[in-house]
């Protein structure tokens, strides 16, 4: 089904590459750590059965998202949630040298985004999500979502209007 590329087949290579991305991005829906690991472990068991349908129209990352959220969607239609979890993204570290303060302070604003994020509607966190997280383009968030892309920036926006304002107005969008 694979061909081999030197030592690896092109599914390993797109785990290496992409597995932390497609992780977070589900981590972020779910707010689950396990259930984040599973469904990234699925995206691409899905990946590798569904392969021939890659026709390379997109990026292998876009694909891949693609499958995650549909997963993401499918395992909540399973467990009858429709509603998503609040989310809290207690994995991501801080790479910066801070004093004790500025830490604590960083803490507080990282924890009052994500309190945030959470408790928007999830269409608007996962346009917010793809965009301004995961640095997708309109066009890639609109294949993802299978929305148009005027939707993609309404959502965005808006997402980033409320998220000001449960914020409490201090942050720019």
């Amino acid at each position: 089904m694979y061909k081999e590329v030197g030592n690896e087949l092109p599914i390993e290579r797109m785990y290496v590459t992409y597995s932390e991305s497609i992780y977070q991005f589900i981590y972020f829906l779910v707010g689950d750590d396990e259930l984040a690991k599973d469904l990234t472990q699925e995206t691409f068991l899905k990946a590798i059965n569904s392969n021939p349908q890659f026709r390379g129209q997109s990026s292998e990352k876009t694909w891949l998202t693609k499958i995650a959220r549909n997963l993401v969607y499918d395992h909540f239609r399973r467990k009858r949630l429709l509603k998503f979890i609040p989310f809290l993204h207690e994995h991501e570290q801080i790479d910066y040298t801070y004093s004790p303060e500025q830490w604590l302070q960083a803490k507080n604003e990282q924890y009052e985004l994500y309190e945030a994020l959470g408790k928007l509607p999830h269409h608007y966190r996962e346009a917010i999500v793809l965009r301004k997280i995961e640095q997708f383009s309109i066009k890639e968030s609109a294949e993802i979502l299978g929305w148009n892309e005027a939707k993609v920036k309404n959502a965005t926006e808006r997402g980033m209007k409320k998220m000001n304002e449960l914020l409490g107005g201090e942050r720019d969008a």
